[in-house]
């Protein structure tokens, strides 16, 4: 039995760092599940909603990022953009993640050094037009590029256990590879406030760099928020 909603509950001990994530806009779209398999570490099961497995692609802020021991005042904020699904061990469902772009590169040093993430350095942008944002990521290197244009609309509220809401955005854990091991690591913060958003241009690179099917111009399904505070955790070896 897959286990969800306790992963909301802060874990006991001290948080190793803590960040603040805001303007999170969740695009996702459906996978073909054998497609999504080829793509997943064979250890971890992929995680479906009504039996349908989803790609995402998470563009955000990145505000106040510091380890425990550093103060306040040394805190850093960077872009970030990540491409994503679902997955689970067996007993805890998380995320894990195919790419991070970062507007940092000490975020991306630190990132693949500590917690075996692949985070690749980028040129970002984020600027807002009358209620419009626009959102852009290009990877230094491989030249990768996504963009998006959209219109933050009426607020839905936390979103509720056991709907497609609920399980996009409400994930506590992420699974990350390193060599042969799968290891997995904890966040907590408070469930997120939820808008309705309206994407207008959207240009994706991402996912098909991750060896996914190209997605369509139009996710189906797309979500703000204006963000939440989080402590973030060790990473552990998972034991499957």
């Amino acid at each position: 039995m897959v286990e969800r909603l306790s992963q909301a509950n802060r874990p006991v001990g001290r948080a190793v760092g803590f960040q603040n994530w805001r303007s999170l806009l969740f695009l996702h779209w459906p996978v073909p599940t054998e497609a999504m398999r080829h793509v997943v570490p064979p250890q971890l099961s992929l995680d479906l909603h009504e039996g349908v497995a989803y790609v995402g692609v998470v563009p955000f802020i990145m505000k106040d990022v510091r380890p425990r021991w550093l103060p306040q005042r040394f805190s850093f904020s960077f872009l970030e953009t990540n491409v994503r699904t679902y997955v689970h061990d067996g007993q805890r469902a998380g995320v894990y993640f195919f790419s991070l772009d970062a507007s940092s590169r000490l975020a991306v040093w630190a990132a693949r050094a500590g917690w075996s993430l692949p985070y690749y350095f980028a040129d970002m942008q984020i600027e807002e037009y009358g209620g419009q944002v626009h959102y852009k990521t290009q990877r230094v290197k491989s030249n990768e590029s996504f963009f998006v244009q959209y219109e933050i609309r009426e607020p839905i509220g936390i979103s509720q256990p056991g709907t497609l809401e609920h399980f996009l955005l409400e994930r506590y854990l992420l699974f990350a590879q390193r060599r042969d091991k799968i290891f997995v690591g904890q966040v907590h913060h408070t469930p997120y406030p939820v808008h309705a958003a309206e994407v207008g241009e959207l240009c994706d690179e991402l996912v098909g760099a991750a060896g996914l099917p190209n997605t369509d111009a139009r996710p189906a399904f797309a979500h703000y928020s204006p963000g939440v505070d989080v402590e973030v955790f060790a990473l552990k070896e998972s034991v499957l």
